[in-house]
């Protein structure tokens, strides 16, 4: 037996591994960015069907950078040229961004602007603090229930009414009751944070003339002054009072004239703007 017939046989395993038909996992992140892409595409193609002009002014204003990163940019020659985008033929140079008109101009506001602007948003601020929004009120619940606010050209207006079940003045009268006398001086306290004249105004339900008793002119009067009264005593400066004035029954809060809603008082703290 020759000595190659004795030979080891060795047998080569050769292992194939054969790629996936995809290739990776690449394919996935650019599609990914292309979904992205189209669902940015159609959410501008939405917005700008489904907003005003004003509302996509507000958009547009909302992602403009405030702060410019470089005051010049580059600028150069043919379309490139130019020393701003506001132009129609030119591109910009100094940085100001880009459109086909002319910039707006960018007015500062004024004193008597300023003054106003100020004076809105102190006024803002003593209904915030009356209602007790953001916080606390200084008013009960109870006291609560009688108030309305508004704010007008003229000024902050609150309307102090009667209930059905809770009235400002015993009966007929001038006399105020527990809850407008703390309705009252919780104005008091509040008024003496800004420096603005005040304005109060009587206003009272209709009258059947069977049943009246006193005349409403008179009593509506008689109500202003005794809110006036409870101011003064505490310690609002009589100085700071405007005018006071019974409009009667002339001016109503709701259709029904004869509503218990039209008994009411209103105080108004006048801009000092104006």
């Amino acid at each position: 037996m020759s000595v190659q017939s004795n030979a080891p046989v060795i047998i080569k395993r050769k292992k194939v591994i054969v790629a996936a038909g995809h290739h990776g996992g690449a394919w996935k992140v650019a599609y990914a960015d292309f979904v992205t892409a189209m669902m940015a595409f159609f959410m501008l193609m939405w917005l700008l069907n489904a907003t005003t002009e004003k509302q996509r002014k507000g958009i547009a204003d909302y992602f403009t950078p405030t702060i410019a990163v470089n005051r010049v940019s580059g600028g150069g020659d043919g379309m490139f040229g130019g020393t701003s985008l506001f132009t129609k033929e030119t591109m910009a140079e100094n940085g100001t961004g880009g459109t086909s008109f002319n910039a707006p101009d960018i007015v500062p506001l004024n004193t008597v602007e300023a003054a106003s602007v100020a004076n809105v948003a102190a006024l803002r601020d003593i209904e915030e603090t009356l209602l007790g929004r953001g916080g606390a009120s200084l008013l009960s619940e109870k006291a609560l229930r009688h108030i309305v606010t508004r704010l007008t050209d003229e000024g902050l207006i609150i309307e102090i009414f009667d209930l059905e079940d809770a009235r400002l003045f015993v009966g007929d009268t001038a006399v105020p009751t527990s809850v407008a006398t703390e309705i009252v001086e919780t104005l008091a306290r509040i008024f003496a944070i800004v420096r603005n004249p005040v304005a109060i105004a009587g206003h009272t339900a209709s009258r059947s003339v069977v049943v009246q008793q006193r005349q409403v002119w008179t009593l509506a009067t008689d109500r202003a002054e005794a809110v006036r009264d409870l101011l003064e005593a505490s310690g609002f400066e009589v100085a700071r009072i405007d005018r006071l004035t019974g409009f009667a029954d002339r001016r109503p809060a709701v259709s029904d004239a004869f509503a218990i809603r039209n008994n009411r008082i209103e105080i108004t703290l006048l801009r000092s703007d104006l």
